[in-house]
């Protein structure tokens, strides 16, 4: 069975062929760095990493982005907000690379395997602005006061992703744009000045009380004047950036299908004339008490939090007990049911490698064993192979733990080759397609290198206390210079690997 994925352009469960038979091209909208993490981030996250993973184990080379936001009025808003004693920052930029930093922090505990590079709004305005002149130059785009508008009419195809007629679309961007466009359902690719008073007041807690009044946010000079680009333009130039004109996996949440990623195509087909992505992937919803959980409602739990309360595993278990595209709802039962399931198969696992450990006191070679491992490993393909179905997945990988122990239940005599096979199984098919660490390597490691960084600090901080100021500088170098950020507060050093 080939690859099938659910392509929300056609709207059709279809066979995957990328463009270059060796090759895909995955671009992936990640977040506007305005606040933390959270859960349904980190749902989006492991299912973007397994259908990596998978394209892998298919045999492709997988070129992966994943986009940074880091200009945005929601980020401006909480300049000079406090936190923690001091301020997420004194500028858009500081604020940025506050949340950027616990971001990626987020991303590594998760066990992700790493994108190709994740590109920041901030770095690429150079291709922003080339791509807006094109659209103009090709009599898409036209400006208006300083900004620069998408004119939805002259793209015939409009709305083709969301299956909307041009008539029916609502309008977008805020009321005070409407006078500048041509059509309400026209689209800023530049928008003039800087962040506005009343995008400030619509962000910021009127009961907080902001370090910085009004923060204007950064602006870039342009063709069109000072300004900072739209939203939706980041992404096709980002894209087009680090991949290419066309790509084969576009995918994104749900909620993005309108109007983000219905305007990535628009403006990226108007500028080269050719299809930007070959097929669409959207995870679902994810739910708190019958909501999507959000940042803006305030009822999301962080990733570093969940992962310091429940662990990665039993997380990417309860992640991938539905598939990407279904909705998935948070609760302490579904957790607690994943924590028992994850024991479950690390159990089954453990007992095999122990098994396949200890002397052979008598051998099974022609066990049923054998047989239900390559039931197992053809019933995982073919559910990863129908749309990357990581429910079915995982039946697979618990019927292989239930013929494990089934099998070690006769003590006397096993089989040490279909044993073996099975644990191989579990390695490969749970850990490097599903993304489980069952030996707990990550974890220990991580554990091991902040036991030895808190023992430095100690002995930099004895070095302070004795006043050898040049000594302790020269610890805290060393430690910095392994990747371990310091920060001086007045309860003591803490540090983030």
């Amino acid at each position: 069975m080939t690859l099938r994925v659910s392509n929300t352009l056609s709207g059709e469960r279809e066979e995957f062929e990328p463009a270059d038979p060796d090759n895909v091209l995955l671009y992936y909208c990640g977040l506007t760095v305005s606040d933390y993490a959270h859960l349904g981030h980190a749902r989006t996250w492991v299912h973007v990493d397994v259908i990596h993973r998978w394209l892998e184990a298919l045999g492709y080379d997988v070129r992966h982005v994943e986009n940074i936001t880091d200009v945005n009025e929601k980020i401006v808003a909480r300049v000079g907000e406090p936190a923690d004693g001091d301020t997420f920052g004194d500028d858009e930029g500081d604020v940025a690379t506050h949340f950027i930093d616990q971001l990626l922090s987020d991303m590594r505990s998760l066990n992700l395997k790493r994108a190709e590079v994740y590109p920041r709004v901030s770095e690429h305005v150079p291709e922003i602005i080339d791509l807006i002149e094109t659209l103009v130059e090709r009599g898409y785009a036209y400006e208006s006061n300083g900004s620069v508008y998408f004119d939805v009419t002259e793209f015939e195809e409009y709305g083709k992703l969301s299956n909307q007629r041009l008539e029916a679309v609502e309008a977008q961007g805020p009321e005070t744009e409407q006078a500048e466009k041509r059509h309400p359902a026209d689209f800023a690719l530049w928008k003039a000045g800087g962040v506005s008073e009343s995008a400030l007041e619509e962000h910021r807690d009127a009961d907080c009380e902001y370090a910085t009044e009004s923060p204007a946010g950064q602006t870039w000079a342009s063709p069109w004047g000072e300004g900072r680009p739209g939203w939706h333009i980041e992404c096709s130039a980002m894209s087009m950036t680090h991949l290419d004109d066309s790509i084969d996996i576009h995918m994104g949440g749900r909620d993005l299908v309108f109007p983000h990623h219905e305007n990535e195509i628009a403006q990226s087909e108007a500028a080269t004339g050719e299809q930007f992505a070959r097929y669409w992937l959207h995870a679902d919803l994810f739910q708190m008490d019958d909501e999507k959980m959000s940042s803006s409602l305030g009822n999301f739990i962080p990733v570093s939090e969940a992962v310091a309360r429940f662990g990665v595993n039993p997380l990417r278990m309860f992640f991938l007990s539905a598939s990407y595209n279904s909705t998935q709802t948070y609760s302490e039962a579904a957790i607690e049911e994943a924590l028992e399931r994850w024991d479950r198969l690390a159990a089954a696992y453990e007992r095999a490698a122990a098994a396949a450990d200890s002397p052979a006191a008598g051998t099974k070679v022609d066990s049923p064993l054998g047989e239900a491992v390559e039931a197992a490993e053809a019933a995982f393909t073919e559910a990863m192979n129908d749309d990357f179905n990581t429910r079915e997945a995982l039946s697979a990988l618990f019927d292989l733990a239930s013929a494990i122990n089934s099998h070690l239940d006769d003590r006397d005599r096993y089989d040490y080759r279909a044993l073996r096979r099975g644990i191989e199984a579990f390695e490969r098919l749970g850990g490097d397609v599903l993304g489980f660490d069952f030996d707990g390597s990550a974890d220990g490691e991580a554990a091991l290198a902040g036991e030895l960084v808190e023992l430095l600090l100690e002995v930099r901080e004895a070095e302070r206390e004795a006043e050898n100021y040049e000594r302790a500088d020269k610890i805290r170098d060393d430690i910095e210079a392994l990747g371990v950020e310091i920060q001086d507060t007045d309860d003591g050093a803490e540090y983030r690997l």
